[in-house]
Protein backbone atom coordinates (compact mmCIF):
# COMPACT_ATOMS: atom_id res chain seq x y z
CA UNK A 1 0.00 0.00 0.00
CA UNK A 2 2.90 3.01 0.65
CA UNK A 3 3.95 2.48 -3.39
CA UNK A 4 0.31 3.18 -4.43
CA UNK A 5 0.27 6.30 -1.20
CA UNK A 6 3.91 7.31 -2.99
CA UNK A 7 2.27 7.41 -6.58
CA UNK A 8 -0.73 8.91 -5.47
CA UNK A 9 1.51 11.56 -3.47
CA UNK A 10 3.22 12.02 -6.91
CA UNK A 11 0.11 12.89 -8.80
CA UNK A 12 -1.01 15.41 -6.59
CA UNK A 13 2.49 16.86 -6.33
CA UNK A 14 2.26 17.33 -10.18
CA UNK A 15 -1.10 19.18 -9.52
CA UNK A 16 -0.16 21.49 -6.66
CA UNK A 17 2.92 22.27 -8.97
CA UNK A 18 0.76 23.29 -12.02
CA UNK A 19 -1.81 24.88 -9.54
CA UNK A 20 0.83 27.50 -8.69
CA UNK A 21 1.16 28.76 -11.65
CA UNK A 22 -2.85 29.56 -11.41
CA UNK A 23 -2.23 31.48 -8.37
CA UNK A 24 -0.72 34.09 -9.44
CA UNK A 25 0.87 34.48 -6.29
CA UNK A 26 -1.50 33.11 -4.32
CA UNK A 27 -3.49 35.99 -5.33
CA UNK A 28 -6.29 34.22 -6.87
CA UNK A 29 -8.36 33.02 -3.96
CA UNK A 30 -9.83 29.26 -5.81
CA UNK A 31 -6.90 28.25 -7.41
CA UNK A 32 -4.96 29.48 -4.11
CA UNK A 33 -6.93 26.69 -2.26
CA UNK A 34 -7.01 24.31 -4.52
CA UNK A 35 -3.38 24.54 -4.61
CA UNK A 36 -2.91 24.71 -0.99
CA UNK A 37 -5.44 21.40 -0.65
CA UNK A 38 -3.12 19.35 -3.28
CA UNK A 39 0.03 20.29 -1.57
CA UNK A 40 -1.54 19.32 2.24
CA UNK A 41 -2.61 15.51 0.50
CA UNK A 42 0.39 14.84 -1.79
CA UNK A 43 2.82 15.60 1.94
CA UNK A 44 0.20 13.33 3.66
CA UNK A 45 0.16 10.72 1.40
CA UNK A 46 3.78 10.69 1.38
CA UNK A 47 4.14 10.50 5.25
CA UNK A 48 1.69 7.49 4.61
CA UNK A 49 4.62 6.19 2.31
CA UNK A 50 7.37 6.68 4.93
CA UNK A 51 5.71 4.71 7.78
CA UNK A 52 7.31 1.36 5.17
CA UNK A 53 9.59 2.97 2.52
CA UNK A 54 13.10 4.34 2.77
CA UNK A 55 12.87 8.14 3.21
CA UNK A 56 15.78 8.44 0.57
CA UNK A 57 13.83 6.37 -1.89
CA UNK A 58 10.34 7.50 -1.54
CA UNK A 59 11.26 11.43 -1.49
CA UNK A 60 13.42 10.88 -4.77
CA UNK A 61 10.58 8.79 -6.54
CA UNK A 62 7.97 11.17 -5.17
CA UNK A 63 10.09 14.37 -6.47
CA UNK A 64 10.78 11.69 -9.48
CA UNK A 65 6.99 12.22 -10.44
CA UNK A 66 6.17 15.36 -9.88
CA UNK A 67 9.35 16.91 -12.11
CA UNK A 68 8.40 14.39 -15.09
CA UNK A 69 4.15 15.65 -14.26
CA UNK A 70 5.42 19.09 -13.94
CA UNK A 71 7.51 19.12 -16.96
CA UNK A 72 4.81 17.26 -19.54
CA UNK A 73 1.74 19.48 -18.34
CA UNK A 74 3.91 22.55 -18.68
CA UNK A 75 4.98 21.88 -22.11
CA UNK A 76 0.75 21.05 -23.02
CA UNK A 77 -1.27 23.43 -20.71
CA UNK A 78 0.94 26.55 -21.17
CA UNK A 79 3.24 25.73 -24.59
CA UNK A 80 6.55 25.71 -22.81
CA UNK A 81 9.04 23.91 -25.35
CA UNK A 82 9.10 20.42 -26.02
CA UNK A 83 13.01 20.05 -26.93
CA UNK A 84 15.27 16.86 -27.70
CA UNK A 85 17.02 18.27 -24.60
CA UNK A 86 13.76 18.24 -22.23
CA UNK A 87 12.97 14.72 -23.06
CA UNK A 88 16.18 13.14 -22.37
CA UNK A 89 16.03 14.79 -19.31
CA UNK A 90 12.82 13.33 -18.49
CA UNK A 91 13.62 9.93 -19.19
CA UNK A 92 17.01 9.86 -17.20
CA UNK A 93 14.85 10.97 -14.38
CA UNK A 94 12.30 8.05 -14.92
CA UNK A 95 15.30 5.72 -15.22
CA UNK A 96 16.04 6.98 -11.59
CA UNK A 97 12.49 6.19 -10.32
CA UNK A 98 12.28 2.99 -11.91
CA UNK A 99 15.65 1.93 -10.65
CA UNK A 100 15.10 3.13 -7.36
CA UNK A 101 11.71 0.88 -7.33
CA UNK A 102 13.67 -2.17 -8.65
CA UNK A 103 16.72 -2.04 -5.76
CA UNK A 104 14.16 -1.44 -3.49
CA UNK A 105 12.32 -4.56 -4.09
Amino acid sequence: MSWVYLILAGLFEIGWAIGLKYTDGFTKLWPSVITAVFMIISVTLLSFSLKTLPVGTAYSIWTGIGAVGTVIFGIYLFDEPATVAKFFCISLILIGIVGLKIIHD
